[in-house]
């Protein structure tokens, strides 16, 4: 691979720090065949968190509303909710970081 698309296919797993799903779109529109396979892999690692946090917050927020009082179970299944987030979110940052460097380094 020429360093410009390895450098290019590092970026979009690395643009968690700084555009997460804007840069591996941009890159997956504009970029050649090597450089759009990892555009669209990085582009998932991305959303992948977003989407489960979603859906942990909208579960959240349909049994909230459902109860007049919130009761322990609650409590309980909203901190495991967080923290199931928590654990997705990250494996994909640190995944991410790991996949920038396989990346470059060969």
């Amino acid at each position: 691979m020429i360093e410009e698309n390895k450098l290019l296919s590092a970026l979009c797993y690395w643009s968690i720090f700084f555009a997460p799903i804007l840069f591996p779109i941009i890159v997956w529109i504009l970029g050649n065949e090597t450089t759009k396979l990892h555009a669209k892999k990085a582009l998932w690692t991305h959303i992948i968190p977003a989407i489960a946090s979603l859906i942990a917050i909208l579960v959240l927020a349909a049994l909230g509303f459902g109860l007049s009082e919130p009761t322990g179970a609650f409590y309980i299944a909203t901190i495991i909710a967080v923290v199931i987030c928590f654990l997705i979110d990250v494996y994909y940052f640190i995944w991410n970081i790991i996949k920038g460097i396989k990346v470059i380094t060969n």
